[in-house]
């Protein structure tokens, strides 16, 4: 999957509420589809899930999932001046969280995009 880390002019962090699965809050983004670089996948999944383009800064982290046994690939991106966030059916709510709000995993990769330091990382949970 590939997912954005998107601030606020103070420093928060964007995350969607599912309407699907655990309900659970998170990054912009999702799965790729067959032939879909991670690039397009997060281009395609942040317009359909924000109903706005993003401007995709660089990637920042490759991390393992083995609950999902797959890769989730993080980027630091920034929405366009003006933008307007339109939910997909996809996504109840959005909200920008203080980093100390965020759990763990989530934490460990925010604070690893918003640190880099022109090397990728990589970590497993």
């Amino acid at each position: 999957s590939a997912h954005a880390v998107i601030l606020d002019p103070e420093g928060h962090v964007l995350q969607l509420a599912s309407t699907y699965g655990s309900r659970a809050w998170g990054l912009p983004g999702g799965a790729l589809e067959p032939g879909e670089t991670i690039h397009e996948a997060l281009a395609r999944e942040c317009l359909e899930e924000l109903g706005c383009s993003v401007a995709i800064r660089h990637l920042t982290g490759v991390y393992y999932h083995a609950a999902y046994n797959s890769q989730a690939f993080i980027f630091r991106c920034d929405l366009p001046r003006g933008a307007v966030i339109r939910l997909s059916a996809e996504h109840s709510a959005f909200r920008y969280f203080p980093l100390e709000e965020l759990g763990p995993v989530q934490r460990r990769r925010v604070d690893d995009c918003l640190s880099f330091s022109g090397a990728v990382v990589s970590a497993r949970f």
